[in-house]
């Protein structure tokens, strides 16, 4: 089947798992769209966000480098991370670029725009605001706990993620493109503080909602602890929908191979386990379930194979 170029896809999230996506699906005759987190608080992000008061420039700067094509060299130079240096120590090159074109344009967007051009990115990559905002989460006992890196190691059930100061607003551009999506694609990822944070902003979750484009959810592979202990399939749909409401979903990708030996065993130090995929109850929900092996088994670490997913996600259209 041969698509026109201007079919749009559209993909969500943040953390190590988008920029999975995103490798795969740039080689594709598609218009694509990143949706990219800022609400990162930790690490270098965290510093130019305090310093410099500006959105967090870490899960931009990843999508970036998926999504560029220039030589390896200088992709190297756009991810260098300082190992010493005083003030230097920690940042990343990509980082610091993004907060000095920040400070040329005056404004975060245009500045990813700039870089976006420079480094010859494919797909427009769109940061979910233009502000410096910040995740908070009420736990199930009533606890509130400030910043993105800190909800994980409260290690408590989360009841709920919101983002301050109120109003967020979204880039226009970035609600524009799920509107006129023909697929919407929610990457896997931190459920509570890499997905959902896009996807609480009012008008992207309204945009979800109405868009005429098939909306799939990537689901994660594994359980993360402080943030998903023992949550199926179900149960990360069920977290979206009490965010954003029923229908926000139509498709959900599970991988449907055991996860066995010596990785199963090192996830099991960090108190991960494989997400069960509850098929019964996904149906339940409406749901129309596509089951593949969707994992690279070349790395270690567990990572949804970036060819496999693209296709897959390819032939949805």
């Amino acid at each position: 089947m041969v698509l026109n170029k201007n079919t749009n896809v559209v993909v969500l999230g943040g953390g190590t798992g988008m920029p999975v996506l995103l490798r795969g699906l740039k080689d594709y005759p598609i218009d694509l769209s990143a949706i990219v987190t800022v609400a990162d608080d930790g690490g270098s992000s965290g510093r130019l966000r305090s310093e410099m008061a500006m959105p967090a420039p870490g899960d931009i700067r990843n999508v970036i480098a998926a999504l560029s094509d220039v030589e390896p060299m200088l992709m190297e130079l756009f991810q260098h991370r300082f190992k010493q240096g005083n003030g230097l120590s920690g940042h990343s090159m990509g980082n610091l670029l993004l907060a000095a074109m920040t400070s040329v344009t005056g404004d975060f967007y245009n500045g990813i725009k700039e870089i976006s051009r420079v480094l010859n990115v494919k797909g427009s990559i769109y940061p979910i605001a233009n502000q410096n905002m910040f995740l908070h989460a009420e736990m199930e006992d009533g606890q509130i706990i400030s910043g993105e890196s800190n909800i994980p190691l409260a290690n408590k059930q989360i009841k709920r993620v919101f983002l301050k100061p109120e109003p967020v607003l979204p880039l226009p551009e970035a609600v524009e493109a799920i509107k006129a999506a023909d697929l919407v694609v929610i990457a896997p990822g931190s459920l509570f503080t890499s997905t959902l944070p896009n996807m609480i902003v009012p008008q992207i979750g309204d945009a979800l909602r109405n868009t005429q484009g098939k909306v799939v959810y990537v689901c994660n592979v594994m359980t993360q602890e402080g943030e998903t202990n023992g949550y199926s399939a179900a149960d990360h749909v069920q977290a979206i929908t009490n965010h954003i409401g029923d229908g926000c979903i139509h498709s959900i990708i599970v991988h449907n191979k055991p996860i066995e030996g010596d990785v199963r065993e090192s996830y099991a130090e960090e108190n991960a386990e494989p997400v069960i995929y509850d098929t019964e109850r996904l149906i339940s929900m409406g749901l129309e379930i596509i089951e593949a092996d969707i994992i690279d088994h070349r790395k270690k670490m567990l990572r949804h194979d970036t060819s496999k997913v693209a296709k897959l996600l390819y032939s949805l259209l």
